[in-house]
């Protein structure tokens, strides 16, 4: 694939590409490791541009479910559904996200839990825009006020909006449009990181 590019665009231009992308690659290998530390704060500004995530199988104890608002750094404020799940043992994981360069669109691909391999995750949080799944949910608790969620240590959402919790919830199948993933902890034991040319997503 990388041969196709080089061909095509010549080494000068390749070059180019890899000086782009390698403060990307710099940045995500360092964000998987403060994540992995516990580093990363539950709040931060979203750069307002979603991201595509996808896993096989979620397997989950302790889940919560509210709504809350994003903020860019241009003050653009964006609705979301805040997920959270405590202790979570994912495979089949996919997270996409679509970069627009001066030599075009490029798809930054980040995976793990393949070939029976799982990722595990504590205090999981994700804001969400859109979703899809089939899901299977023990102990709900639907409607509770948001701000006294307590299955997810940061899962509870604004004081007196809508939310839900439950102990238990297993998810197959997941496909989340997302503006923002936090963990205490994530540990992904086949980490793998690709950049290809084109629009290529997780789904």
């Amino acid at each position: 694939m990388w041969s196709g590019i080089v061909a095509e665009q010549g080494r000068v231009r390749w070059k180019r590409f890899a000086l782009i992308f390698a403060p990307v690659a710099a940045m995500t290998s360092l964000l998987v490791g403060a994540t992995a530390q516990g580093v990363i704060g539950a709040t931060f500004v979203v750069s307002g541009n979603g991201f595509k995530l996808f896993a096989g199988e979620l397997r989950g104890q302790g889940f919560t479910l509210a709504t809350d608002v994003d903020r860019t750094r241009k003050g653009r404020l964006i609705p979301v559904i805040v997920a959270g799940v405590r202790r979570a043992a994912v495979s089949e994981l996919c997270s996409s996200a679509l970069v627009k360069t001066p030599v075009g669109t490029v798809t930054l691909r980040l995976t793990g839990g393949q070939g029976g391999n799982e990722v595990t995750i504590d205090d999981l949080v994700i804001d969400v825009s859109i979703g899809q799944t089939a899901a299977s949910i023990r102990d709900l608790e639907l409607g509770r006020d948001a701000g006294t969620l307590d299955e997810v240590p940061e899962g509870r959402g604004p004081a007196g909006t809508f939310g839900g919790q439950a102990r238990v919830v297993t998810l197959r199948n997941v496909r989340l449009g997302a503006r923002a993933v936090t963990a205490a902890t994530f540990s992904l034991p086949d980490l793998g990181l690709k950049l290809s040319r084109g629009e290529h997503e997780c789904y």
